[in-house]
């Protein structure tokens, strides 16, 4: 089969700890959020266990009806604290431009809330054919199928299940909060350290 007539290559990547950092941003954001309700928030904490949805951080420190409009106050203050710090993940451009080289598409699917994951790949100068937010574990597969995503790449358990749903093939990077095993055991195809191992594993797969 020659190059011309094969389906275009497209891969899918998580945001939050797989193509960005996001802790300093967000440990800022919850601590203003705390300091605007008084509420005590452990932004420390809350930073070690990022992936899932913003509502299922805040039942922690909030009672379960103050949530959605808490979620609505965190997301409005988010550019004002939490874009400016920051930073790409190690390896996040090449990544991209990796599966740009190979001649694919590259988009984002996160559970965050989708103007702000695009203020992010603005700041940082992120190219991405597509960004699609508000997607979480299983639900990711929705975008992963509508974009026909043959790969999806992110840090969390919850990524590996996104991608097993839509039957991609699921690129694990041990850079947020689950380790290597863990990973596996979720059942990730491929564990990478980080996303520097991207580019040889990607030609290695084409």
């Amino acid at each position: 089969m020659s190059h011309m007539t094969s389906p275009v290559l497209t891969v899918g990547f998580d945001l939050d700890m797989t193509l960005i950092d996001s802790r300093p941003g967000i440990r800022a954001c919850y601590q203003a959020l705390s300091a605007r309700t008084g509420t005590f928030i452990d932004a420390d904490l809350a930073v070690t266990r990022l992936g899932p949805p913003l509502a299922e951080e805040l039942v922690n420190w909030f009672p379960a009806e103050e949530v959605p409009a808490m979620a609505d106050v965190y997301r409005e203050m988010y550019p004002t604290h939490a874009i400016a710090p920051t930073p790409a993940m190690p390896g996040a451009r090449e990544a991209i431009a990796a599966v740009r080289a190979a001649g694919g598409r590259a988009i984002v699917v996160t559970a965050k809330y989708e103007p702000n994951a695009k203020l992010h790949l603005g700041h940082l100068g992120i190219d991405a054919d597509a960004v699609i937010g508000d997607l979480w574990a299983e639900r990711k597969a929705e975008a992963l199928r509508e974009y026909d995503a043959g790969v999806y790449v992110g840090d969390h358990t919850g990524d590996v299940r996104g991608a097993r749903t839509a039957g991609a093939l699921s690129v694990a990077v041990a850079t947020g909060p689950c380790d290597e095993d863990e990973l596996r055991a979720a059942g990730a195809d491929v564990v990478l350290k980080d996303l520097l191992e991207f580019p040889a594993w990607l030609a290695a797969h084409r």
